[in-house]
């Protein structure tokens, strides 16, 4: 009957109609309605005001353009289309030193904390981030904590210099599943300590019919410096090493490895490396890395990384690199919001289906590590956030002088290879280390002018 009588009712004014309509158009939202008619004479938004078109640049190291291209073109041609991106990887001619001698400063770089001092605040370039985080009102929470307060102590400012782009790269343990199955041993598990892999390691060393196999193998330097105790190598309040007896303790653990019978460590690094991928070791101790390339023929999976008696039960892991913006920037606010983009959520998700570990808290994304992944998704995935991170490592007072992250780490691998390789006493190997970190110390006082 209301149909009947709505239908034939021919008393509706123009003016009631009109206001139907337009209580019709405000929505449940409540956003007013813009003006201008649309060509079917309602109501329509009006058009964001038009962007001027700008570029800029992009600076990093080790990450191929294809790979940029892959993981964050697309969403940022899509939400930026009046954004250029002009993208420079380090090489012969185009370092972050040839650029600012050149004065083509990048907008925004990718730095990492080893290098953050000589290529970031020692060129002059270092901008904090902290003005703009105010001002767009961004959650910093929404990162594990640990990468934030890495970057606030690094910089040994409490600025925040950064934010943490994927990968990351967690310690893990790798084992090879068919040497496991031919030699009928169990296969590792997470949650194991090191002095269970110990044992786990000896049952695996064997020769057969003239080949060595090995229970063990490692990337030393990784497993040095991304120790359970966040243990700095360059003590950050005195020019020595920290804490020898630490020292100490990680290099009796991991020594005992190789001086299994027939599990020797390989004195070039890169072969210690690579050891795993020639098929003859049963486990390696290294990062989930998605740059480490281990060959098809090899079936692998991984576990939880070990852990020492006495140490936290966490996870040590290399950092992250952060995206940066330099102070020579003329357009810090867009390169703010591009570099947000770069790490959404929805970026990020992406990211940890192809098996790159996200640096953001929210476990959903966590849970999809490696799911597209045609190797990562048949793996142990659970094994890389078994353990939560390690906290950031102490960093130097700032009125001390530092020594760059990389050369630290070059000492305290020096000094490992001399008590197993050269059967020096490991006192002396660690006096010997403290030795060359205040030679260290002494080039970059020189260096600046004896600051």
């Amino acid at each position: 009957m209301i149909k009947k009588h709505f239908a034939s009712s021919a008393s509706i004014s123009i003016l009631a109609m009109t206001v139907l309509l337009a209580a019709c158009s405000g929505g449940s939202g409540g956003t007013p309605a813009a003006s201008g008619p649309s060509p079917a004479g309602g109501e329509q938004q009006t058009p964001p005001a038009k962007k001027d078109p700008i570029t800029l640049t992009i600076y990093t190291e080790g990450v191929n353009k294809e790979e940029f291209d892959d993981r964050f073109l697309p969403s940022l041609t899509k939400k930026f289309p009046h954004i250029t991106i002009e993208y420079i990887k380090a090489a012969a001619g185009t370092t972050i030193t040839d650029l600012v001698a050149q004065n083509k400063i990048p907008d925004i770089m990718r730095i990492d904390v080893p290098g953050l001092k000589a290529k970031y605040l020692d060129l002059g370039l270092a901008y904090g981030l902290d003005e703009l985080v105010k001002k767009n009102q961004y959650n910093l929470n929404r990162f594990d904590e640990v990468f934030i307060q890495e970057m606030r102590n690094a910089g040994r400012t409490g600025e925040l210099y950064g934010l943490p782009v994927p990968p990351y790269f967690p310690l893990v343990l790798y084992y090879n599943k068919d040497l496991f199955d031919r030699f009928g041993v169990p296969y590792p598990k997470d949650g194991m300590t090191w002095d269970e892999v110990y044992e786990v390691a000896k049952k695996m060393t064997r020769v057969e019919n003239g080949l060595v196999y090995r229970g063990f193998s490692s990337s030393i330097t990784a497993m040095l410096r991304d120790n359970p105790w966040s243990l700095p190598i360059l003590d950050p309040a005195t020019d020595s090493l920290t804490d020898p007896e630490k020292w100490k303790t990680l290099f009796t653990t991991f020594k005992k490895f190789y001086d299994i019978p027939n599990n020797a460590m390989d004195p070039n690094l890169a072969n210690e490396g690579n050891a795993f991928g020639k098929g003859t070791v049963a486990m390696m101790a290294n990062q989930h890395n998605i740059y480490l390339i281990i060959p098809e023929n090899i079936n692998w999976d991984i576990v939880s990384y070990p852990m020492l008696p006495g140490s936290p039960n966490l996870m040590g892991q290399r950092g992250p690199a952060y995206w940066s913006i330099t102070k020579q920037s003329k357009y810090k606010e867009e390169a703010f919001q591009v570099i947000t983009e770069m790490l959404s959520d929805e970026v990020q998700q992406e990211d940890s289906k192809k098996g790159i570990p996200t640096t953001l808290t929210n476990k959903d994304i966590q849970k999809t590590l490696g799911a597209s992944h045609p190797v990562y998704s048949k793996k142990n995935m659970n094994a890389v956030f078994y353990y939560p991170p390690t906290a950031p490592t102490p960093k130097r007072k700032p009125e001390l002088t530092d020594v760059p992250g990389r050369n630290q780490e070059a000492v305290i691998r020096e000094a490992f290879n001399d008590v197993v390789l050269k059967n020096i006493d490991m006192n002396t190997a660690l006096r010997t280390a403290d030795e060359k970190l205040k030679l260290e110390i002494a080039k970059e006082k020189a260096a600046s002018g004896g600051k």
